[in-house]
């Protein structure tokens, strides 16, 4: 049951569709693609841009999944409640909740690692008070209010966006080599050359966390019913195509097992091209990366907020400061459980350990939406997906993490 304390400070829902959708597409953006690609092309190779397709496809099934349950449900702890909605299970949709906020927190730490490989291109720093400095200053901006957090987070995701479409203009050139290079980048119906691709795809999957993120703003947007869905469906197929064009690029300008060895893959890739040192790119990656810590944030500090709103964390952690209105505690405890993540996991282990976690969630998210579907009327007011989209989205989800359990246990 829901706690209701009518007279405590709210979230103010100043989100409008422009801004919650490039909320969506800056965490998406932020999530990967400056920092991971060359690690997938460490195990796809020449199949790099099939792994990401195969990553988009298991993305899209569940995005459009929360897309129904957003409009259904708008409410902060987005899967905690759809979970609860679906399943009825409580101390589940607590698990799921506090999950989140896991995948969340080490996202960031993630892309801590990720800011400071670009950063050493031009500077020789610590990383450990970078990484204090950066989580202090981010935490601060986000207590400070979601209207100002977002138009900061949306600035930056045009950054990013500018970012991307500069290495896609000036590696234009190797575009006309694509009808010669094309046969290397189909793979063979080999189970050796799949299971290099599923392996990437694993870790390309991590680039596309973020979507989800939308839904925990729900209670700061404006008309959540019709701008969630709206919102997750644009960020998810805008992200995609930058995605896939940069991994075609990518491969084809520089050859994938040299791609794997750098922590800035896109500023070599711009080197590459134009024999120029990587200055703006490389501060773009680093807007790129702070622009996804940011969101993250604000993300995992609203799903500890909507729980504790629900009755199932301690109310302190529901409390919205009657200044700034957010919740700060909220906020503080999940910068320091960042700190915590970032200080002790490399990158890699950190993104495929949030991929993993992510899908175990998904597969719950879109069986809930299953179960529902097939127990309650359809409401008049929202758009219903097919019911086979879940369950195609649930056993997708479930099979890329059976898959990746037996690689682990075989390795």
């Amino acid at each position: 049951m829901q706690v209701v304390r009518p007279e405590s400070p709210q979230l103010k829902r100043s989100l409008s569709l422009p801004l919650v959708t490039f909320y969506g597409i800056g965490t998406i953006l932020g999530a990967g693609i400056y920092v991971l690609v060359g690690k997938v092309a460490g195990y796809a190779g020449m199949f790099t841009p099939v792994a990401f397709l195969v990553s988009s496809l298991l993305a899209v099934l569940s995005a459009f999944s929360y897309a129904e349950l957003s409009s259904r449900f708008p409410k902060s702890a987005g899967e905690a409640v759809y979970v609860q909605e679906g399943l009825g299970w409580r101390r589940l949709s607590i698990v799921v909740g506090v999950t989140i906020v896991l995948v969340g927190t080490i996202s960031v730490a993630t892309l801590m690692h990720g800011f400071v490989g670009y950063l050493q291109v031009y500077f020789t720093l610590a990383e450990t008070p970078v990484i204090i400095a950066l989580v202090v200053i981010m935490a601060a901006v986000v207590i400070w209010g979601i209207g100002e957090s977002v138009i900061i987070a949306s600035l930056m995701t045009l950054v990013e966006m500018a970012g991307l479409i500069m290495i896609i203009w000036v590696a234009r050139d190797s575009f006309d080599q694509l009808p010669q290079r094309l046969p290397e980048m189909l793979p063979p119906f080999e189970l050796s050359a799949w299971g290099g691709i599923i392996l990437g795809s694993i870790l390309a999957f991590y680039a596309f966390i973020g979507f989800e993120d939308i839904v925990n703003v729900a209670e700061e947007v404006v008309d959540p019913r019709r701008n969630l869905p709206r919102a997750i469906i644009i960020a998810l197929g805008v992200t995609t195509l930058f995605y896939f064009l940069i991994a075609m690029v990518s491969i084809i300008t520089i050859p994938p097992l040299q791609l794997a060895t750098s922590d800035a893959p896109l500023a070599m890739l711009f080197r590459k091209v134009t024999g120029q040192s990587p200055v703006a790119i490389t501060l773009i990656s680093l807007v790129s990366v702070l622009n996804g810590a940011l969101i993250q944030i604000i993300m995992a500090s609203r799903v500890l907020y909507g729980m504790s709103r629900q009755g199932w964390l301690p109310p302190l952690l529901g409390q919205v400061n009657r200044y700034t209105h957010t919740p700060v505690l909220a906020t503080l405890i999940v910068s320091g459980t960042i700190l915590l993540f970032a200080l002790w996991l490399p990158l890699v282990s950190l993104a495929k350990l949030t991929s993993f976690i992510t899908l175990i969630v998904f597969a719950l998210i879109n069986l809930s939406l299953w179960r529902i579907k097939l127990r309650a009327p359809q409401p008049k007011d929202i758009h219903s997906i097919p019911l086979w989209v879940p369950v195609l989205g649930f056993f997708a989800s479930s099979g890329f993490v059976l898959y990746q359990l037996q690689h682990v246990l075989a390795g």
